[in-house]
């Protein structure tokens, strides 16, 4: 018996990296797992064919979260496919992509989050949850410098996680729960990457003032346990990096006192 048992959860952004690694955590607690990809199809339906190979249930949905169809056909496949919806992980984030429209980062780490939340509210039942996954970086852009290549990105990551706060009284009517994951910088990613390549040396600076940097495959599972962890709604779960009540990281003056990461 697994603790997702008869449970279905969506992983927004989940056929590569963080988001595929949560998706085959939750599928092995029990649950039926959509699988959201923009337009990586093929990689996708490798993660769903890794689920099913163990014994799981998965759906690969391509839905461009930007756009209201995309919201709307991402919650109603988990109606259609396993008849309930009772997890969402809001995953799915960027804005350094080459070739995007100005405001894009807003609209995907803001707008898309709001709007999926709401798609997927009037299908969740009470005791659902969503568990939105940030950085660092984003958490604490308003007190704590960040890059300027990186900071469009990060304060559009705060903004989606204050408009989604300011849902929390209408989640709490509703018997559901909202809990925010924020890490540190993690290797592996495709924005630490970028990050390193704007900043030469940044991944192993922060290692080096960390002790430890989270694997991919670790910061999912960090993901994984909120989604049934017994924490209030409204609860930031802190993932490696420095005490969160006192930053210490400044991208400008990296070379002593390294930034938070990314995910």
């Amino acid at each position: 018996m697994g603790m997702l048992d008869n449970k279905t959860a969506i992983v927004t952004g989940s056929s590569r990296g963080i988001g595929a690694e949560v998706a085959k955590i939750l599928a092995g607690e029990g649950a039926a797992v959509v699988v959201n990809y923009r337009q990586k199809a093929p990689r996708a339906n490798k993660v769903v064919a890794e689920i099913e190979a163990a014994g799981g249930r998965a759906a690969a949905v391509g839905a461009d979260l930007t756009t209201d169809e995309g919201v709307h056909t991402l919650a109603s496949t988990a109606m259609e496919q396993f008849g309930s919806l009772d997890v969402l992980v809001l995953n799915a984030s960027g804005g350094m992509e080459s070739g995007m429209e100005e405001g894009y980062a807003l609209k995907l780490n803001r707008d898309a989050q709001v709007n999926m939340l709401n798609a997927a509210v009037p299908l969740m039942r009470e005791g659902s949850r969503v568990v939105f996954v940030t950085s660092h970086q984003a958490h604490f852009v308003e007190t704590v410098p960040t890059m300027p290549e990186y900071e469009p990105v990060a304060k559009s990551k705060r903004a989606g996680e204050d408009a989604l706060r300011a849902l929390l009284p209408n989640l709490a009517d509703k018997g559901i729960s909202l809990v925010v994951v924020s890490g540190d910088m993690i290797e592996g990613t495709v924005t630490a990457t970028l990050l390193d390549r704007s900043n030469p040396g940044a991944i192993e600076a922060r290692r080096a003032e960390a002790g430890k940097l989270y694997s991919v495959e670790e910061f999912a599972a960090e993901v994984a346990k909120m989604v049934t962890a017994d924490v209030e709604t409204g609860h930031t779960e802190y993932v490696g990096g420095a005490a969160p009540t006192r930053p210490r990281w400044n991208w400008q003056e990296r070379c002593s006192t390294p930034s938070p990461g990314i995910t």
